[in-house]
């Protein structure tokens, strides 16, 4: 896929799943292993270097570590389901995807924990308490939002969500190649909140990192603001490219759920 624009195509990517032989696949690798894995070796080594200068490790550290390793937990748990994600599906393996994974990934998202080896922030009880809760909760919606979709999708809707029927809107696409197909987007559950409350369980948990810090510098809160602009450009970009594919029945469904993330508000 080129685009004649050598620095896009660098960039983004030309192929869509470069591989070497039968089994390795260089997106599939380098989205979930090197990186991920070493966003926990790295805030273990925080934790170590911790108890190394101070002789005890921080309940803010405790925190950050044991938040974070949930979610990466969760990734290796269901890895059958990021098989479904954007990064996947859509994404080509360029610039973009290699070093974002590789450098990006482990650097960035551990940022707390490198704050707070030289920066040690002990939580009073009902802080740590707070901050446990809202990290909690926010990987329980993006865990269950992400279940009820996987859920639907597996069983073409003949599912309970919440105890009940899911309701739905009936659409259609037509492939390149002219063939018309039919989905069908689910509008109840947690995606009758809106269209994107997976990413909103993923910003609580981000904010739940973020917090561990405290509040005397700006710098671990890079991460939250960060999260805040690809989760919702992600959300236009995946907005965009579902109009494109279903036209008229996205415009239905958008009537149905108004909201991206937040319920109310946007």
């Amino acid at each position: 896929k080129f685009t004649g624009n050598f620095f896009y195509d660098y960039m983004m990517g030309i192929e869509f799943n470069p591989r070497i032989g039968k089994w390795f696949d260089f997106k599939l690798f380098f989205n979930g292993r090197p990186g991920i894995v070493a966003w926990t070796l790295i805030n273990l080594s925080y934790a170590a270097k911790q108890q190394e200068l101070y002789g005890q490790v921080t309940n803010s550290m405790i925190l950050v570590n044991v938040l974070q390793g949930i979610y990466v937990l969760d990734f290796f748990w269901n890895e059958a389901w990021y098989l479904k994600t954007i990064d996947i599906c859509h994404d080509h393996f360029g610039w973009y995807l290699g070093w974002g994974d590789c450098v990006w990934l482990p650097y960035l998202y551990t940022l707390q924990g490198l704050y707070l080896v030289y920066h040690p922030v002990q939580l009073c009880t009902a802080n740590a308490i707070g901050i446990l809760m809202l990290g909690l909760i926010g990987y329980y919606i993006f865990r269950m939002t992400n279940h009820q979709k996987d859920l639907f999708r597996r069983t073409n809707g003949n599912c309970k969500i919440w105890g009940k029927k899911p309701e739905y809107i009936e659409c259609s696409y037509m492939s390149v190649d002219g063939t018309k197909y039919y989905s069908k987007l689910m509008t109840s559950g947690f995606w009758g909140w809106a269209r994107h409350f997976n990413y909103t369980g993923d910003l609580l948990g981000s904010l739940a990192y973020c917090l561990t810090c405290g509040f005397e510098h700006i710098l671990p809160y890079f991460y939250i603001v960060y999260m805040t602009i690809l989760l919702t450009h992600r959300c236009i970009r995946d907005e965009h490219r579902c109009f494109s594919k279903y036209g008229k029945d996205w415009k239905r469904y958008t009537a149905a759920v108004p909201y991206r993330l937040i319920p109310g508000i946007f």
